[in-house]
C-alpha cells in the first residue's frame, strides 16, 4: 500500500509564507532534482506519479517522506483537475511527458496525448479551478522543437521546425502555453531546455547508454557498444543546473519564455571518445555511416559499432542553445561543463558495477576540484540492498 499518497482532501499551506509546488514527472530525472532543490528552498513539494504495479520511484526514495504523492496520468482531466484542487499549489511545473524521440515515432498518438494535450488539460485545470491569478505555471519545451535548425546558435526568436511526433507534441504544448498567458493573463513560462543529463538519466538515451555501456565493457559483461547516429551534434549540460533555470523562471515579475542551454556544442562521437578515455581506452574511429566502428588502439577489440535500429527516421542533425537571454534576466549560467557531466555520469555508473573509475579520470576535468552529485543515489542504493531504503513499499 503506498502510504505517501494524500488522501482527497483540500491540502493547506503550513504557513502564510511558505509556497507549494506541484511537479508532474516527479519520479523523472528532472522532478526528482527539482524536488531536492524547493525542499531546499522551502517549499511544501507535492507530486503526480501513475499508477504501475512495479516501483518506479528510486530517484526520489531518499527524500519519500519529505514529499506527499498523488496517483494521475497526463491523459486523465478529471484527475488533474481533481489533484491541482486538493493542492492549490503555488507553482506547477509540468515535467511530464513521453519524452523518448525516437520512441515518439513508435507512439506517435500516445506521444501527442500526454505530451502536448497533456499540458493543455493542466492549462485549462488551472483556469477552471479558479486559480489563474494564484498558481504560476512552468512548461517543459524542448529543443527539439528547433528540429531542422533555421539558424546556429537557437534562441528564443528562432522559428521552429520541429522533426519527430516528439517535437511535435512539444509545440503544440508551447503555443498552448502562450495562449493561455496572453487569453488569461496567467503566469505561464515556456522553458526551451536544450539535453541535459546526470547519474539519473534514463538508461534508453545515448548518454546513459554511452556511460553504462562503457562500465560494462570494463566488467565484462557487454562485448561492443551500439550507437546510432555518431554525427548528430547537441548542447549538453547537467539537469541539476536546469533545474535551478526551471524555478527562476518563476520568480521573475513577468512570465516570458527562455532557452536553457550551456551554448557548447559536442558530438555524439566526441562524447563516446571521452567517457571511454575516462576509463583508461583510445579509441580510434574508422569507416562511415554504418559501418563506422571504434577500436581500442591497444587491443585492437571493436567496441562501438554502429546500429541502424537506433536512427531515427527523420534526424535531427545540430542543437545548439543561446542562454544570453537566461543570464541576463534570470542570472543563471550553467555550472557543469560536458567533461565534469560525463566524470559524474561515470562514476555512478562504474560505482553500479561494482567498480572504482581510473583516478586518471580526474585529468579530464576543466575544474579540479569538482564534485560528483550521485552521492545520494549511491547510498540510496546501498540502503536498497540492506532493506532499509524508503519507498512505495510502505515499508
Amino acid at each position: 500500500m503506498v502510504n505517501q499518497i494524500e488522501s482527497p482532501t483540500r491540502a493547506k499551506l503550513d504557513g502564510p509564507d511558505k509556497k507549494t509546488a506541484l511537479i508532474t514527472g516527479i519520479t523523472g530525472q528532472d522532478g526528482s532534482y527539482l524536488a531536492e532543490f524547493l525542499l531546499e528552498q522551502g517549499y511544501t513539494v507535492h507530486g503526480i506519479i501513475r499508477r504501475s504495479s512495479s516501483f518506479n520511484t528510486s530517484r526520489i526514495d531518499h527524500i519519500f517522506s519529505k514529499i506527499t504523492l498523488h496517483y494521475g496520468d497526463m491523459i486523465d482531466s478529471s484527475n488533474l483537475s481533481s489533484v491541482i484542487y486538493r493542492v492549490r499549489p503555488n507553482e506547477i511545473y509540468n515535467l511530464a511527458a513521453q519524452s523518448h524521440v525516437k520512441v515518439s515515432f513508435e507512439m506517435p498518438e500516445y506521444t501527442g496525448e500526454s505530451t502536448g494535450l497533456g499540458t493543455m488539460r493542466i492549462l485549462e485545470a488551472i483556469r477552471t479551478c479558479g486559480l489563474e491569478k494564484h498558481t504560476r505555471f512552468y512548461q517543459a519545451s524542448s529543443s527539439e522543437l528547433f528540429g531542422k535548425v533555421m539558424e546556429v546558435p537557437q534562441t528564443e526568436t528562432t522559428p521552429f521546425y520541429p522533426r519527430s511526433p516528439y517535437g511535435v507534441a512539444k509545440l503544440y504544448a508551447y503555443w498552448a502555453v502562450k495562449n493561455y498567458r496572453e487569453s488569461y493573463d496567467m503566469f505561464a513560462c515556456n522553458g526551451i531546455l536544450f539535453n541535459h543529463e546526470s547519474p539519473r538519466r534514463g538508461g534508453t538515451f545515448v548518454t546513459k547508454k554511452i556511460t553504462a555501456g562503457v562500465a560494462r565493457i570494463v566488467c565484462g559483461n557487454l562485448e561492443t557498444l551500439e550507437l546510432g547516429n555518431l554525427d548528430a551534434q547537441r548542447d549538453w549540460g547537467h539537469a541539476k543546473d536546469y533545474v535551478r533555470a526551471m524555478w527562476a523562471m518563476l520568480q521573475t515579475e513577468e512570465a516570458d519564455d527562455f532557452v536553457i542551454a550551456t551554448g557548447v556544442m559536442h558530438s555524439v562521437r566526441s562524447f563516446a571518445t571521452l567517457c571511454f578515455q575516462m576509463a583508461g581506452f583510445d579509441i580510434e574511429w574508422s569507416g562511415t555511416g554504418e559501418d563506422e566502428i571504434g577500436v581500442d588502439q591497444k587491443t585492437g577489440k571493436v567496441l562501438v559499432r554502429v546500429s541502424p535500429k537506433f536512427f531515427r527516421p527523420c534526424e535531427v542533425e545540430e542543437l545548439l542553445g543561446d542562454p544570453s537571454k537566461a543570464k541576463k534576466h534570470l542570472s543563471w549560467t550553467p555550472t557543469c561543463s560536458l567533461k565534469e557531466l560525463a566524470y559524474d555520469m561515470m562514476y555512478y555508473d562504474f560505482s553500479v558495477y561494482g567498480l572504482e573509475l581510473p583516478e586518471s579520470a580526474k585529468t579530464f576535468l576543466d575544474n579540479p576540484a569538482f564534485q560528483v552529485t550521485c552521492a545520494q543515489e549511491l547510498a540510496a542504493r546501498e540502503r536498497t540492498k540492506t532493506g532499509v531504503a524508503i519507498n512505495v513499499r510502505g515499508v
